[in-house]
């Protein structure tokens, strides 16, 4: 989930011992056309914050390997950010991290004849990401091996979470999203 094409897992290849090296991990890559190619590379530190000088940081040393490397043909912009408040899921540690909080899935396969769902993370088991659906009386357990991909969703509970992450972080973080 942290790619979908095999350019993108050249250059997580080539990002993720870079950002280990300076604290930081990698959450997601995209690599996106247009008129001007677009890298798109999603990090944070390991409490889940990033600050602007951290994503500068992250740049300069990323752009000093890609240029090096060049495993994008053309020219490109290099965009490194945080994964900002409505953050995908890209890891099975995220569910777990962001239990509690409303999220949306899209699976890989259908399962009981589809393959979006919607709900309120409750944690991990196993390799299995257990939600509370709507509509649903029982806990689901999808397998996170099943997982598309997957997104928390924007709602008051979140915002105020981030909005305490933010007043928590020392000064010179200028910390985004976090439970």
């Amino acid at each position: 989930m942290r790619t979908k094409t095999p350019l993108d897992d050249r250059l997580i290849e080539l990002a993720d011992p870079i950002a280990d090296q300076l604290g930081f991990e990698i959450v997601r890559v995209r690599v996106m056309g247009g008129k001007r190619m677009r890298a798109q590379i999603m990090a944070e530190r390991p409490d889940g914050t990033m600050s602007v000088e951290d994503c500068a940081n992250l740049s300069r040393t990323l752009s000093e390997t890609l240029e090096t490397e060049d495993p994008i043909a053309g020219e490109y912009d290099l965009e490194v950010s945080s994964p900002g408040i409505d953050r995908p899921l890209t890891a099975l540690a995220h569910f777990d991290r962001w239990s509690g909080y409303s999220a949306k899935l899209e699976l890989d396969r259908l399962v009981e004849g589809r393959k979006r769902f919607s709900g309120v993370l409750t944690g991990i088991e196993d390799e299995n990401v257990l939600m509370e659906l709507k509509g649903e009386d029982e806990t689901a357990l999808i397998p996170f091996s099943w997982i598309a991909d997957a997104k928390l969703v924007l709602t008051d509970a979140l915002m105020k979470a981030d909005l305490q992450a933010r007043e928590n972080a020392p000064a010179e973080q200028g910390s985004s999203s976090t439970p």
